[in-house]
């Protein structure tokens, strides 16, 4: 019997979908050029639209920044089915067979669900119905892949984490998170947990709040079908930044395994707080963008969008103060927004120290000197930035703030490598550490369930107006709770600028 691995498919569902155009298939040609796909390699690309193999390639060409080589691309194929339709996976199994002849069912599927959300569970049925998910180890295996949003709310995450449960084991399911695989969010664990100063100051007694902030200069663009049902605490809050949050707030996981760090990461997500319902309205703040114009250009109000309801309640901001109840973090206020027509894109974690007493040091105004500083930019221009005070320059005793900063930029010819690309090589390892699971996907909605609740049921709660390239509603500077204290202002580039620099 040849020693040689069997044959890797990846089954791209949603093949001619725009996700797999702007990253998988990027992603798939730059780990082919770094030789980093398994060998041998096949993609087989499903989708309703008419095509053959020849325009499937060209779709893949187009996609890809460097052409890829015609080795590459003879290995890609394409098969028009309707994922909806049972007919379409013994269409699938028949195209498997005629790839491998030898090997009727190869023995190293994964399977790429990149489609609505309303396609999934036909889609487990029918890879169940046509036996297609059975792998023979050690060697053989059988995988998913299924992108965000996992589920609308808590039950409906469960039942699809069931149906995946019933053709998967949780280890072969790989819910993708595309921002955990970005740099910097993975530096998170390597500057904790490598650095004594670091985690010898991650804790109450030093730190005053966290901060997480993900803006968006955009609006919605083409999705106002997708996005008018989600909203920016579905869309951003449930999966991405409580995932950050959970990386800043674990404890020393037992080792780098995924199983090591995925266990502290689900203790953070199941200890965080519920607000309780009195509270939904002062530690919650949603808002929606309104008309504006920025530089010249007039931007739409969100309700003026294509698509949109002239009457949508639904939020394109959302804030929230969260706690974590753990001995390292309580009372410790989690601070996290997010919103779509902010003044710049820029997604950062900020851990905000307690000031020092103002005893030796102080402003003019007699206050304590600003607090320093941690901040985890994770894009654009990804690096870290520490705000620190020293002496200004002269005989008094005045001081003025100064940063140390790192930026990936600076490395040079070091290439970051885009999140897709990190993501899709785990999968092809089994690594399944930067991929949530299924408890945490369901902790996460169980945060997130009764603030949605609240929003949609109680009228009394305000949905707050902002304009168009604003920093959102002026009421979500009360979730800091600290006279004096505001938010972090960020540019597009890591700076000490902050609020006053050029965007």
């Amino acid at each position: 019997m040849s020693d040689e691995p069997p044959p890797t498919v990846l089954i791209l569902f949603g093949a001619t979908g725009d996700l797999a155009s702007r990253k998988i298939y990027p992603a798939l040609c730059r780990l082919h050029e770094q030789n980093l796909l398994p060998t041998p390699f096949t993609l087989l690309g499903v989708g309703r639209t008419p095509m053959d193999d020849a325009a499937f390639r060209e779709r893949i060409r187009t996609a890809c920044s460097n052409p890829p080589p015609s080795d590459f691309l003879a290995r890609t194929h394409f098969l028009a089915a309707n994922p909806a339709s049972p007919e379409a996976y013994p269409q699938l199994a028949t195209k498997l067979y005629r790839l491998f002849p030898k090997t009727p069912i190869p023995l190293r599927l994964l399977f790429y669900l990149s489609v609505p959300p309303a396609l999934l569970v036909p889609i487990v049925d029918g890879l169940v119905a046509s036996n297609l998910c059975r792998s023979s180890p050690p060697k053989g295996w059988c995988r998913v892949v299924v992108e965000k949003p996992f589920g609308s709310d808590a039950s409906s995450a469960r039942t699809l984490n069931l149906r995946l449960a019933s053709a998967f084991s949780e280890e072969s399911i790989f819910r993708m998170d595309h921002y955990l695989g970005k740099e910097t969010v993975q530096n998170i664990l390597a500057a904790r947990f490598s650095n004594t100063f670091f985690e010898a100051l991650w804790h109450r007694t030093h730190v005053r709040r966290v901060e997480i902030t993900a803006a968006e200069d955009e609006g919605i663009g083409h999705r106002a079908g997708y996005y008018d049902q989600a909203g920016a605490l579905r869309d951003m809050v449930q999966n991405h930044l409580l995932q950050i949050l959970a990386f800043l707030a674990m404890e020393t996981p037992s080792s780098l395994q995924d199983r090591a760090i995925r266990r502290e990461t689900l203790k953070v997500l199941e200890s965080i707080r519920p607000i309780p319902r009195k509270r939904i309205p002062l530690d919650t703040i949603r808002g929606q963008y309104l008309r504006a114009t920025l530089k010249g250009t007039s931007l739409p109000g969100y309700r003026e969008e294509i698509g949109i309801p002239s009457d949508s309640r639904t939020e394109t901001f959302a804030a929230l103060r969260l706690f974590v109840d753990i001995p390292r973090w309580h009372n410790v206020p989690f601070c996290i927004r997010t919103g779509k027509r902010l003044p710049t894109r820029v997604t950062e974690a900020v851990i905000h120290f307690h000031p020092t007493p103002p005893l030796l040091f102080r402003q003019d105004n007699g206050r304590p000197l600003p607090a320093n500083q941690f901040i985890l930019r994770i894009q654009p221009d990804e690096g870290l930035l520490l705000r620190f005070n020293l002496k200004t320059p002269g005989t008094s005793f005045k001081t003025q703030e100064a940063a140390l900063e790192f930026h990936y930029r600076s490395l040079g010819s070091l290439r970051l490598p885009d999140a897709y690309e990190r993501l899709l090589l785990d999968v092809f390892h089994g690594d399944g550490t930067l991929f949530p699971t299924a408890a945490e996907t369901e902790a996460a909605w169980n945060v997130i369930d009764p603030i949605l609740h609240a929003w949609q049921t109680d009228a009394t709660i305000p949905l707050y107006g902002y304009p168009a390239g604003s920093w959102g509603p002026e009421a979500v500077e009360t979730l800091i709770g600290e006279p004096g204290e505001t938010w972090r202002y960020p540019c597009r580039r890591l700076s000490m600028d902050g609020e006053f620099c050029e965007l």
